[in-house]
C-alpha cells in the first residue's frame, strides 16, 4: 500500500534536541521505515531517507531523483533559513545530465593535478602554524583554534587564495551551514569567489582555481565562482567537522584512543568509525522529484524536497557491522554520480591533521566531561561547538 506522509505529523532537524542526540531521533524515526517525514526548519517540510538501500537507489537514479529546485524555491521564498544550503546553483552538486558531467569534470581534472605529497606537505606545515600558537599554554579549544583554521588554510593554498578572500568564504560558509544569517551568508560566499576569480584571472598559478579556469570545458566566470564555493564549503566545514569528531572519538573512546603516548595511533580506524557512526554531514542531498514518485511504499509529491541522511543510512540496523575497520562501504561521501570526487584529498587532510596533533601534544585530555560537551543546531551537519583540551606546556616553543 503506497502511504501519503505528506499530512502526517512531521520530525524536527532543528533545536538542541535534535543537535544533542542525532541517533535516538534516526531511531525512532524508523518507525516510519525507510523513509520519514521532517522538518528542515519551521514549516518547511521535507521527506528523509533512513535506509541504506533506499538512499543508493536514490543516489543512483538521478533521472528520477533530480537536484532541480526551482519550483521548490519559488514557493518557500528568499528568507527560508535552509535556501542558501539547497537553491540552484551552477555547480557540479546542483546539476543533472550533460550539464552536471561538464562541470564535474572541471573539478575532477583540476583535483587530479593536486600532487598528494604536497598536500601532506601543506597539511603539516598548516598544523605545524596552528600548533605554535597555543602549545605553550597548556589548554586549547581544538575546534576554534585548531579544527575550524587548519582547512581554511589548507584551501586557502589549495585554491590560491588569499587570507583576506578565505577568511570571507568561511564565514559566509559557517552563516549557511548553521542556517542563521543564512542570506548574507550566501552573499557574502558569492562576493569572495568573485573576487578570488578576478584575482586568480590577473594572477594565474599552480593552484585549483587557476586550473579550472583554463579547463578545456571553457567555465564563464560565473561558473567559476560557483564550483569555487562548492569546493570551499565541501572542503572546510565537513574537514572541520571529521578532524574534531575524530579527535573527540581518539580521545574519548577506549577502542581507539589508549594511551595515546605509548606508540601507533590508529587514525585511520577512528575516522571509519567516524564516517559510518557520526559524518560530517549527516543529512543532505537536496533531490526534488519533477512529479508524485512512488518508491518502496511512499509516496514522494513532486518538488519538494528529499534528503539523505547519511548518519542513519550508515547505521541501517539491516547493514550492522561489527567491525567497521578498513569498511569504506559508507555513504558519507554519498553515491551515484554525485558522489565526491575529493573523498582521497578528504581523508589525507583529515589523518594528518590529527596525527600532527597527537604528535606534537601526545598527552593531550578533554578538558570537560564528554557529555557536557555542546554540537551546533542545523538539520545538515554533525558538529560540535567548542573542543576544550589540556596538556602540558610545551615550554622549547614562543
Amino acid at each position: 500500500m503506497t502511504i501519503d506522509r505528506t499530512a502526517t505529523g512531521r520530525v524536527p532537524l532543528y533545536g538542541p534536541e535534535f543537535a544533542r542526540d542525532p541517533q535516538g531521533t534516526y531511531a525512532r524515526m524508523r518507525e516510519y521505515g525507510d523513509l520519514a517525514p521532517v522538518e528542515l526548519a519551521p514549516g518547511v517540510p521535507a521527506t528523509l531517507v533512513l535506509g541504506y538501500d533506499a538512499a543508493l537507489e536514490i543516489l543512483r537514479d538521478p533521472a528520477t531523483f533530480p537536484r532541480c529546485s526551482e519550483v521548490w524555491e519559488e514557493a518557500v521564498g528568499p528568507e527560508c533559513p535552509v535556501l542558501p544550503m539547497m537553491m540552484s546553483r551552477p555547480n557540479a552538486l546542483f546539476t543533472n545530465g550533460a550539464v552536471h558531467a561538464r562541470l564535474r569534470s572541471v573539478i575532477v581534472d583540476s583535483l587530479d593535478r593536486v600532487d598528494p605529497v604536497s598536500l601532506r606537505e601543506n597539511v603539516e606545515r598548516s598544523a605545524d602554524t596552528l600548533i605554535d600558537r597555543f602549545s605553550g599554554d597548556g589548554k586549547a579549544d581544538i575546534l576554534g583554534q585548531y579544527a575550524r583554521m587548519l582547512p581554511l588554510l589548507v584551501f586557502n593554498e589549495l585554491l590560491g587564495c588569499t587570507p583576506e578572500i578565505g577568511d570571507k568564504l568561511l564565514r559566509g560558509m559557517n552563516a549557511i551551514f548553521d542556517t542563521v544569517s543564512a542570506e548574507e551568508g550566501n552573499a557574502l560566499l558569492g562576493e569572495a569567489a568573485g573576487e578570488l576569480i578576478a584575482y586568480k584571472r590577473a594572477n594565474p598559478g599552480a593552484d585549483v582555481t587557476s586550473w579550472m579556469l583554463s579547463h578545456p570545458a571553457g567555465l564563464d566566470d560565473l561558473e567559476t565562482t560557483h564550483q569555487v564555493i562548492l569546493l570551499m564549503g565541501a572542503g572546510t566545514q565537513p574537514e572541520q567537522n571529521i578532524i574534531a569528531n575524530g579527535i573527540l572519538l581518539l580521545l574519548s573512546d577506549d577502542r581507539f584512543g589508549g594511551d595515546l603516548s605509548g606508540g601507533a595511533l590508529p587514525v585511520e580506524d577512528a575516522l571509519d568509525e567516524i564516517l559510518w557512526t557520526d559524518p560530517p554531514i549527516a543529512n543532505y542531498a537536496s533531490i526534488f522529484p519533477r512529479q508524485d514518485v512512488d518508491f518502496h511504499g511512499y509516496r514522494l509529491p513532486a518538488h519538494q524536497p528529499i534528503l539523505i541522511s547519511y548518519a542513519a543510512a550508515n547505521t541501517d540496523p539491516s547493514r550492522s557491522i561489527a567491525d567497521r575497520r578498513g569498511n569504506r562501504a559508507h555513504l558519507s561521501y554519498a553515491g551515484g554520480p554525485h558522489s565526491c570526487p575529493a573523498r582521497s584529498h578528504s581523508r589525507l587532510i583529515a589523518s594528518v591533521a590529527i596525527e600532527k596533533l597527537l604528535d606534537r601534544l601526545p598527552d593531550v585530555e578533554l578538558a570537560v566531561p564528554v557529555e557536557h560537551l555542546e554540537w551546533r543546531p542545523g538539520p545538515f551537519h554533525r558538529a560540535l561547538t567548542a573542543l576544550p583540551v589540556t596538556f602540558p606546556p610545551d615550554r622549547a616553543l614562543p
